[in-house]
């Protein structure tokens, strides 16, 4: 009698969602939900903004990323500040398990808002998050590592309310911003800076990279991944 061998089910790809300054997981949840729809399973990265060093959050991000790792493949998202954690990571490890990784609205050469707000004073509104971070001055990004930086072009933000902004922008950081050295693939999305993560055009471009290492630049094919 052949004895019959039980087909193991596979493991859908895990998202990892990490939150920009000031926020939590919370204000991840929306685009969570989407990107569930789309068959990946998402986890949620919470880490203190304003009191750690990102260095010391990715190291606590890696341990995080390592204990899902074993559970199949591994990706990492992250708005904002959450973006700038990411840079951190080729500083605390040479093998990342993570395959791909996206940035949104994050400002890879450093924030010129943040620069004029954390003058004097200013700075303790931004705590350690300027160390290595909002102000630039971050760690080098490997090439063999696969990162998709998104941007977003409807002005509406702190940066315009205040006339801060003087260039093509999300209202909070410019689209020149978002650029990183070594990274795969730019693309930019009418959105404003917190209102991406609401965007259904934002989760698929987010579901193209992942699945193919490169973001949608045709319409029809981007609205066959919204449909789809």
């Amino acid at each position: 009698m052949t004895r019959k061998v039980p087909i193991m089910a596979h493991s859908p790809p895990t998202v990892i969602l990490i939150h920009g300054l000031y926020m939590n997981s919370l204000c991840m949840r929306p685009l969570g939900r989407r990107l569930k729809r789309a068959g990946f399973r998402v986890e949620y990265f919470v880490y203190p903004t304003l009191r750690r060093s990102l260095r010391d959050s990715a190291g606590a991000l890696l341990d995080f990323i390592h204990a899902r790792a074993a559970g199949g493949e591994v990706h990492l998202v992250g708005h904002s500040l959450g973006g700038l954690l990411l840079r951190h990571l080729p500083a605390v490890t040479d093998r990342c398990p993570a395959r791909r990784m996206v940035t949104l609205a994050a400002p890879h050469r450093g924030s010129a808002v943040v620069r004029r707000l954390s003058a004097g004073h200013g700075r303790l509104l931004f705590g350690r998050s300027l160390d290595a971070g909002l102000l630039g001055s971050l760690p080098p990004w490997p090439r063999d590592w696969q990162l998709g930086s998104l941007a977003g072009t409807q002005p509406a933000g702190v940066g315009c309310l205040l006339r801060l902004v003087h260039e093509p922008s999300d209202g909070t950081i410019t689209v020149s911003e978002t650029v990183c050295e070594g990274m795969a693939d730019h693309v930019c999305v009418p959105r404003s800076h917190a209102n991406m993560l609401l965007c259904p055009q934002v989760a698929a471009q987010i579901q193209c990279f992942l699945g193919q290492g490169r973001f949608a630049l045709q319409a029809d094919t981007l609205s066959d991944i919204m449909a789809g």
